[in-house]
């Protein structure tokens, strides 16, 4: 009986994740051609993280158990990992080729409060930061699917800006334990009340904070219907991978999360991204590129397919930027809805940060409530993370050439700026905006004669005046 019921469950599993496996109709009419990604193909092997002895009562530490039942399906050729109903405290989960893990409806994966247990040790010594949660690295065919939660504890990692939350917020925070800094403007997590720090400073120990799930180097990836929340920086960062899908997400973590980022795609190739929906602290659907010489050389992020997201709360619905040296190529945006978000397209950059966009089409995008732009582009962005203080930026290298970008059919109701362009000649050109009303609430378009903006059939509206 029992062996017939696991027979049935691997059945039921095996049409949940093959359900959408044909991405075929997001191709159908792209302006310029590109590769058509399709689902890693995972061995038919089963395993249940409690076969490893696993406890799902969020106190005992699973790290052993995940390692475990990895390898074993790693042994087998690949497989499916089957997490079941439960809250699986756990440290760091690293995935192999050919490996499914795949989170019940009711399964949180909860990454431990104690930072140690994100910190790698080799040889009695401790690394000097610590690793994303879960991560894979020069790896094929790989995949996170089902309906649970992967939970990253950002709180006990995250520094709170106080101008970022409210006073009940604040007392939360500070009950925690903590350290406030002497203007009372930032609490970190240093000198918790219940757990220990991993550095003599708060401020270096800032500086070990990580992703939650960071892949690195990997093809074909897939990530599905899984919910990503409360990071203690970004939540899925996909680093010089090649094609990778991530379908039906959800990434939810508070508005107030410094560096809360939701998808940040860096220097990948052949990417679809279809049918998420996004509640941010920072950047929501984000293109990256690297800097400097290594980002150059790590190549640009290219053949990017952006379709039916929904991106609530973040401080850009749809970015690229600040940093791109590798480059932008052939990036097609389309039917995405941004309520809620600071700016709606947001192009952003700095000498020794920039480099060249090249074929990038966005359309049909609806807007409402949005904070500042609907539309901007930005070239002497400053990473305002903690801790960072501006100073004169001489860079004559990797400047911003933002071109070659083409954005029709855009619809906002609502926003501070309509469209705003700033940067020196030649880093904001051959720009094109058609057939786009925006209402506005404050200014209809700020742009620089620096920059080379064409806009047709654009309206905007506003109050009665």
């Amino acid at each position: 009986m029992k062996k017939s019921l696991l027979t049935c469950l691997a059945l039921l599993l095996t049409l949940t994740i093959g359900a959408q496996t044909d991405y075929s109709k997001y191709y159908a009419h792209l302006p310029k051609p590109m590769p058509l990604v399709v689902a890693p193909v995972i061995p038919d092997n089963w395993v249940n993280l409690t076969d490893f002895g696993a406890v799902g009562d969020g106190t005992q530490l699973n790290t052993e158990a995940f390692a475990k039942a990895i390898s074993a399906l790693s042994k087998r050729g690949g497989g499916h990992l089957v997490v079941p109903a439960g809250v699986w405290l756990t440290g760091l989960i690293s995935l192999k080729d050919n490996i499914d893990l795949h989170l019940d409806r009711h399964a949180l994966i909860v990454f431990s409060p104690d930072k140690r247990d994100l910190i790698p040790v080799k040889d009695g010594l401790a690394d000097t930061k610590a690793k994303p949660g879960l991560t894979a690295s020069k790896r094929k065919n790989i995949s996170v699917t089902g309906e649970g939660t992967i939970d990253g504890n950002g709180e006990y990692w995250r520094p709170v800006k106080r101008s970022k939350v409210s006073d009940a917020e604040w007392n939360q925070y500070r009950a925690m334990g903590g350290t406030v800094t002497a203007d009372g403007s930032l609490w970190y997590p240093f000198d918790l009340k219940h757990l220990p720090n991993v550095s003599s400073t708060y401020d270096a120990q800032e500086k070990m904070r990580t992703h939650l799930v960071r892949f690195t180097d990997c093809d074909n990836v897939l990530i599905q219907g899984v919910t990503l929340r409360n990071s203690p920086k970004f939540h899925f960062v996909p680093q010089r991978c090649t094609n990778v899908i991530v379908d039906g997400i959800k990434v939810d973590c508070p508005w107030s999360a410094q560096n809360g980022d939701a998808i940040d795609i860096g220097n990948c190739k052949n990417v679809l991204i279809v049918n998420n929906t996004i509640n941010a602290g920072d950047d929501g659907i984000c293109m990256k590129g690297g800097v400097g010489d290594k980002g150059a050389a790590d190549g640009p992020c290219e053949n990017i397919n952006i379709q039916d997201n929904t991106v609530y709360h973040a401080h850009g619905g749809f970015v690229i930027g600040s940093e791109f040296c590798g480059g932008m190529n052939n990036i097609y945006v389309h039917n995405n809805t941004f309520a809620g978000t600071d700016t709606g397209l947001r192009f952003k950059s700095s000498a020794g940060r920039g480099g060249v966009t090249k074929d990038i089409y966005i359309s049909n995008i609806y807007m409402t409530d949005i904070k500042d732009e609907a539309i901007v582009f930005q070239c002497d962005y400053f990473d305002n993370h903690v801790g960072a203080q501006a100073k004169e930026n001489r860079e004559t290298r990797y400047l911003p050439d933002f071109t070659d970008i083409h954005i029709s059919d855009v619809v906002c109701y609502g926003a501070k700026t309509g469209i705003k362009a700033d940067g020196q000649p030649g880093m904001v050109h051959g720009i094109d905006i058609r057939n786009t009303t925006i209402f506005y609430t404050g200014k209809d378009k700020d742009i620089s004669p620096n920059c080379e903006l064409r806009l047709e059939n654009v309206n905007f509206k506003t109050f009665a005046q």
